[in-house]
This record gives C-alpha cells, structure tokens and sequence, in this order.
C-alpha cells in the first residue's frame, strides 16, 4: 500500500499536466536515433541544426542533430560543470546557452548559465559561464529563455501551485553573481520555455499544457492542450516561428506544434519588435545590449497590456477556463504528497 501511494505521488502531477493532451493532433518531425539522448530535457532549433542536452545526471555535453532524420552530427563537450543541467536557449549564431539551473531541493546558493559554441561536428569547446541567484532565495527551475532582439536571459522557476517569471541583468557579469529579479507570476510545473522570433511574445509548457503571453507585459494570449508524451519537456521555437516539443525517453520524438487558429492570429499580426537604439547582440563573452524589455525586469507593472493579446477570441474568457486545469493539477498533487507524508509516518 505504501508503494502504491509513493507511485501516486510521483506521478499525479505528470497525469494531470498531461489532461487534455488527446485534443491536440501529433505531429512527429523525427525521433533521437542516439541512444546517448535519453533524458532530453532542453531544445533549440537552428535553421539546419537541433541541438538538445539530458537532463541532470549527464556530463557537460550537447548533441547536435539532423532535424532530416534525427541523427547526432556532432557531440559538443564544454569546460563547466553540468551540475542540474534542465534548459537550453539560443545564444545567437552558432551557440546556445545551457542553463544549469535545476533545484529540487532549494539548496542552491547560485546556479549558472554558460554559452557553449555548437555546430555539426564532435568538438571539445570552452564555454563563458556566468553565476546567477534568485531575489528572495533559491529555486528550482528548468525553462531558461532568451529574448531574441537583446539577448537577454530569463528564468521561470518551478513549482506545483505556480512559479515566476526571473529577469537577469542586461549585461552578465563573469566576476560576481547576476542578481535574477521576479517580474511576474508563472503557471505550476513549467519545464520549458521559448520565444518567439518577434520578442513580443513567448510560451512555456508543463507536461501537457502550454500558454502564450504577451511580451514584456506578461499578459496571457491563450493556453491549450499539447500532444500526449512519454516525459514532455522541451519546448524550442524555430527562426520561422515552427515550434517543436520534445520528451524524456529512448529515441524519443520531437513534434511539431501548430498553435490554436485564435492564439496564432495573436501571435502573427503583431507590430515587429522594434529595434533598441543600441544593437549589441551578445558576442563571444555573452554581454547582451541595454535593451527595449529592460523595464519589465525594473518595473513588471508599469507596462501597458499588448492590445493584441486582449483582443485574442475572447481571452479574457479563455484564460480563467483554462487556469483551472493547472490549478487542479497543483490541488491534487498537493493532496498525494500529504498523503504519502501521513503513509510514512510511524504506526
């Protein structure tokens, strides 16, 4: 009986998050022919390359893949350490950063992030890394986000009831620790997050739903449900606005993404970003430039709403009926981790 409990704690979280999933169609753009890729927890899509990292556990490695047929073209070893490795984000051209941010147990002073050069061969590479720490105490996170005009970083931590939004500094700084600021609530249990090539907007996932915001006033455009998976986590939106999702598992596939008719209206007739006055997109030491979203890191309440997303088919409406299907997921896991902890207790 306890087993059982134990078993139903654990995966409660992963039943709910996936509620819904069988709404939305499959579309598998190929399958991880590696058997080194078993844990895929990160994803970036270049426009020739997929590059994907495992989950903790793994040593400081990335794996390039041919999107035609998902075989490893390269495997690219980097000077850091891959303590909870859980996320990847573009790095502009030719690189990702990795994000080595994962917490479960909140006991991390700091975590990091290193951009790592990549490309379609096996190579051995250094890496610029750069230490963060959470406003307000340690974390546990796996979406790491770059903003595609600045190159500014961002986190969203990880918890069952709901997490944040984290802004980090403009400019990294590789002598001290960069300072990662709250700037807005998240849904619970996000395992990914990207966005899109405008930098007006971004998604992040769970195991089985996704939502749209509008970018920097973090206003929701639409949730949905996503196609069923053995682990979804990875999330990664290609230079053409493509989204592909990808899963924990043995050749595990990545799938396509169509956005609901409502959300990708939203996201497609959108004004373009405009550009900051001063262009310095991020170079070999990853500085990023002063930046059009900097004041959602300074001040997350002082921007306008994105007209755009408020008039998105009724999301006013849809937001609330979708938000129920993450709160209940948060409800009910709650409920199996106070039951498993009363199953342990002595008797």
């Amino acid at each position: 009986m306890r087993s059982l409990l134990v078993t139903a704690a654990v995966t409660v979280p992963f039943a709910v998050g996936a509620f819904g999933a069988s709404a939305a169609d499959r579309d598998v753009a190929f399958s991880f022919g590696d058997p080194e890729i078993l844990e895929s927890s990160g994803l970036v899509v270049t426009d020739d390359l997929v590059i994907t990292t495992n989950d903790s556990g793994d040593s400081a490695r990335l794996f390039a893949v041919d999107p035609s047929n998902g075989k490893t073209l390269g495997t690219i070893t980097y000077d850091a350490s891959a303590r909870d490795v859980e996320a990847l984000a573009p790095a502009g051209e030719d690189a990702v950063w990795v994000g080595d941010i994962g917490d479960n147990l909140r006991k991390r002073d700091d975590i990091a992030v290193s951009r790592v050069p990549v490309g379609a061969a096996d190579a051995d590479v250094e890496a610029a890394t750069y230490r963060l720490r959470f406003k307000g105490g340690p974390r546990d996170a796996e979406a790491l986000l770059a903003h595609p005009v600045t190159g500014r970083l961002y986190v969203v931590s990880k918890t069952v009831l709901g997490g944040e939004f984290f802004a980090a500094p403009a400019d990294l700084d590789a002598s001290t620790e960069n300072l990662l600021k709250p700037i807005g609530a998240a849904p619970g249990l996000v395992t990914d997050g990207a966005f899109f090539p405008d930098g007006r907007h971004l998604i992040v996932r769970n195991y089985g739903r996704a939502v749209v915001y509008a970018f920097p006033s973090l206003e929701v455009v639409g949730a949905f449900a996503l196609p069923s998976q053995q682990q979804g986590e990875g999330i990664a939106v290609a230079p053409d606005g493509e989204i592909y999702l990808s899963s924990e598992g043995l050749h595990s596939e990545v799938l396509r993404l169509a956005l609901p008719s409502e959300i990708r209206t939203v996201v497609q007739g959108s004004a373009e970003q405009p550009s900051p006055t001063t262009t310095n997109a991020p170079g070999p030491e990853g500085s990023e430039a002063a930046d059009p979203d900097g004041a959602a890191a300074d001040d997350a309440g002082s921007e306008e709403p994105d007209g755009a997303a408020a008039d998105a088919a009724g999301s006013e409406e849809a937001a609330p009926r979708d938000a129920w299907q993450w709160a209940l997921g948060g409800i009910v896991a709650v409920v199996a981790l106070v039951v498993l902890i009363r199953s342990l207790k002595p008797r």
